[in-house]
């Protein structure tokens, strides 16, 4: 018999906080240091709700309508966005979430101020680091992010709380260390120059391939999907 999807969400769960447990520990941290977000692309509602009652505080959603077509169903919980965020779409989420993960250009990040502005309000973004220098992916180069920062730090309605990053895809987890590691120099070094309106608190990196690796570089914030809920259709 097949297993539904609460139940292999149930059986993930267990054993992810196990896992995170133990590569905080190699750390030199607790499990308590460590944020879980829940990436909810294409879960179904109810399962993302189980999710929540089970211990899940923090959810991801990667697409606007998808967010939107959930967002009045889902129980109390932190919303963060976290995949490729087009200006036209801000308008739609910039009340709806608490943090945006993927501020990948100067362009969007005025954008998110202009409309955080019009609302009076003021939303935490993360700034997201091509940190393979992929010509595939968007994102500020590990050369560029200081000055990324202290520029989009001037913008009103904005709060720079960290960085993110997604590395290249590697057959082996432990490829990605160097990358990860490269991550946390960069998060210090920012952390250092004590830029104002910026505060370098969270370290967004490690998904469902390899984020006991991240954890063990540095990262205080793991966005799992498949890991947490099993493998999905990404086509719908």
């Amino acid at each position: 018999m097949e297993k539904s999807s609460i139940s292999i969400f149930d059986d993930n769960y267990k054993e992810i906080t196990q896992n995170i447990a133990r590569a905080a520990q190699k750390s030199g941290r607790s499990y308590e240091d460590i944020t879980l977000l829940a990436a909810t692309k294409t879960v179904d509602v109810n399962v993302i709700n189980h999710a929540i009652a089970s211990g899940v505080n923090v959810i991801g959603e990667n697409r606007v309508q998808e967010f939107l077509s959930k967002y009045e169903e889902y129980i109390p919980v932190r919303k963060h966005f976290i995949g490729h965020l087009q200006t036209n779409k801000v308008k739609d989420i910039i009340d709806k979430v608490e943090l945006i993960h993927s501020v990948d250009s100067y362009r969007l990040a005025e954008e998110i101020s202009r409309q955080a502005v019009k609302r009076s309000i003021t939303i935490d973004i993360l700034l997201e680091i091509n940190i393979g220098d992929e010509q595939s992916k968007s994102g500020f180069s590990y050369a560029e992010a200081s000055a990324a920062v202290e520029k989009i730090a001037q913008l009103d309605g904005i709060k720079i709380k960290g960085l993110m990053a997604i590395p290249p895809i590697c057959e082996n987890s432990q490829q990605n260390r160097p990358y990860f590691a490269k991550m946390k120099k960069l998060f210090i070094d920012i952390d250092n120059k004590k830029i104002d309106n910026s505060s370098m608190d969270i370290l967004s990196m490690g998904m469902s391939d390899d984020y006991e690796v991240a954890i063990e570089e540095g990262a205080n914030l793991v966005r799992l999907g498949t890991a947490l809920f099993g493998r999905r259709d990404y086509s719908i």
